[in-house]
């Protein structure tokens, strides 16, 4: 979800639901504790050169339970922090702490902003080696009717 989707979806709301991966909701409580561009420089394992950027949130859980923010305060959030967004509409990234801090990417689905596990992938497979994986085939799709079977009596297949 890129920052222009995520305020549209914040003006329809009157409070904010983050889901985990796992289907637990994120304790009402919790707190935007960054608004920010994340930039990373790299070299991926073929030697291209590459860059990644993020509108970042991160989201924290103190023992404050009495906290709530509104949706209507966390556009104020993103609103000053905007002029580090370039005038870009960049994709989201939130970072919650869990058994480590973890980065997710974001949708939203049925009134609440669902938390997405992000995964690692080599970038420069054609330059690395790693094989194309092959596509696996049920031997039940593999039939064939007998107008095209080589096998049959009078085919000339032996």
């Amino acid at each position: 979800m890129n920052i222009v989707e995520f305020k549209n979806h914040l003006s329809n709301l009157e409070s904010l639901n983050f889901v985990l991966p796992n289907g637990h909701s994120v304790p009402a409580h919790f707190h935007i504790t960054e608004a920010g561009l994340t930039t990373k420089h790299f070299i991926d394992c073929g030697g291209t050169v590459r860059m990644e950027k993020h509108v970042n949130f991160q989201i924290w859980v103190a023992g404050d339970t009495d906290h709530r923010l509104s949706p209507k305060k966390l556009n104020t959030i993103i609103d000053i922090a905007e002029p580090l967004f370039g005038g870009t509409n960049m994709e989201i990234e939130v970072e919650y702490q869990t058994d480590t801090l973890g980065r997710y990417a974001l949708q939203f689905v049925d009134g609440s902003f669902q938390l997405i596990a992000k995964q690692s992938d080599c970038l420069a497979k054609d330059k690395c080696g790693i094989p194309q994986e092959k596509q696996k085939l049920q031997l039940a799709d593999l039939t064939t009717s007998s107008s095209e079977s080589c096998c049959t009596p009078g085919s000339g297949c032996c």
